[in-house]
């Protein structure tokens, strides 16, 4: 599986980026479908040309609105358009996501409730096509990773449905600091808005790495070319890359530091098979790991306390777990860290055969190797011998070990 590198040269906007991905090869029905499937067909034409940026080639995306009633929405239509879809529950999930990264941070910035913004610009049919056509690209190409090196924000002003406002606007400001993405200082001496709020907020729910891997080759790539005017190139580039081996090994330190979401309920009116099943829900979901077990709880009565540590930019996905797949009212949540050794996983040739195994890499730099626990029940009852002897069997062919995967 390729990998994803997206190239901010010097910054990002949404239609660049939608035309690197079509130059790269995505079809331009699977960026299309989507939109259909929501009921945009006949508010826009998408149009791609040709283009050049200080004699560079690129193709540049343009949309032309053919209804303009549709140019301002409100977060709580947007809402209603994405989740009353029929899309695919990923490509769902990503789009929800942009757009409510975007809500809460225009409502931070103007001191409202995000269901009350109107996104103005950002709500135009424009910016929908934009963000849903990226979105689809990138759940087509199904990439293990996307990365991307820090953006450049511009300064000088720029005029929005909201009057002049200065570079970067309220909104990137916003998206940078909750995401906590570093970005480039911009030229010194040139004026524009080089990273707008469309293009910031996918790449804040897109992108994996906030760095380039440390080596990598090039399969094929994309150029997208933006419509500003500068002394240099404005364009964005999109590659599909092969990491070496050994690259994000290379990258990281060991372990690696993370944050994390824990979110957690006590639960006293769902019986213990609707509990399991939720729990199973979460794991399949992408939770890191559930935990579970009965308390008693008011009026004397048994329930359940519920704990589920998840990645961090999903937090939002799995609220919307919790209340739609358990009977909760309520949800706690909180923001942790955690220090992680690299791990992979990977099978090791033995006298028993090839064994599901992984390994983990210590701080001093030496290996442990631990066999699957399924793998060591099913040795058991092929071969009738112990754990102990398994365990004994497979640290002597620790040089025979093969990976399925990188270190991470």
């Amino acid at each position: 599986m390729e990998d994803i590198l997206i190239e901010c040269s010097p910054g990002i906007s949404g239609d660049m980026l939608l035309g690197a991905f079509y130059d790269l090869g995505v079809p331009r029905k699977v960026i299309e479908q989507p939109l259909f499937d929501l009921g945009l067909k006949a508010s826009y034409n998408l149009k791609f040309k040709e283009s050049k940026s200080c004699s560079i080639r690129g193709l540049k995306a343009k949309v032309e609105i053919n209804d303009c009633s549709q140019i301002n929405r409100n977060w709580r239509s947007i809402k209603e358009l994405i989740l009353n879809g029929h899309l695919e529950d990923k490509l769902k999930q990503r789009i929800y996501e942009v757009f409510e990264s975007l809500a809460n941070a225009e409502g931070k910035v103007h001191g409202i409730k995000s269901e009350d913004v109107h996104f103005h610009e950002i709500g135009a049919i424009d910016s929908l096509v934009d963000i849903i056509g990226v979105c689809a690209a990138l759940n087509y190409l199904n990439p293990k990773r996307v990365y991307c090196n820090e953006p450049m924000l511009g300064k000088g002003f720029v005029q929005t449905d909201h009057g002049k406002l200065s570079v970067p606007p309220p909104a990137v400001i916003e998206l940078i600091r909750q995401k906590n993405i570093k970005v480039l200082s911009s030229f010194d001496s040139i004026e524009g808005e080089l990273s707008t709020p469309t293009g910031i907020a996918l790449l804040s729910n897109l992108v994996d790495y906030f760095q380039l891997p440390y080596k990598y080759s090039i399969d094929s790539y994309g150029v997208g070319i933006g419509n500003l005017q500068f002394p240099f190139p404005n364009l964005v580039r999109v590659y599909k890359i092969s990491p070496s081996e050994d690259s994000s090994f290379t990258q990281q330190i060991n372990p690696n530091y993370e944050e994390i979401s824990v979110q957690e309920a006590w639960i006293d009116d769902q019986t213990p098979e609707d509990i399991s099943n939720f729990v199973e829900k979460l794991r399949i979901e992408g939770a890191y790991d559930v935990s579970y077990h009965a308390i008693n709880m008011k009026k004397n009565r048994i329930g359940f306390s519920i704990q589920v540590i998840l990645p961090i930019d999903k937090k939002e996905y799995f609220r919307r777990l919790w209340f739609d797949y358990s009977n909760t009212i309520g949800v706690r949540e909180r923001i942790q860290s955690r220090w992680i050794l690299l791990r992979r996983k990977g099978e090791c040739s033995t006298i028993l055969g090839n064994i599901k195994v992984k390994q983990t890499l210590k701080p001093d730099g030496s290996i442990s190797m631990k066999p699957e626990n399924d793998e060591v029940l099913r040795l058991k009852l092929e071969h009738k011998i112990s754990t102990a002897e398994i365990r004994k069997i497979i640290k002597e062919s620790s040089n025979k070990f093969k990976a399925f995967e990188n270190w991470k």
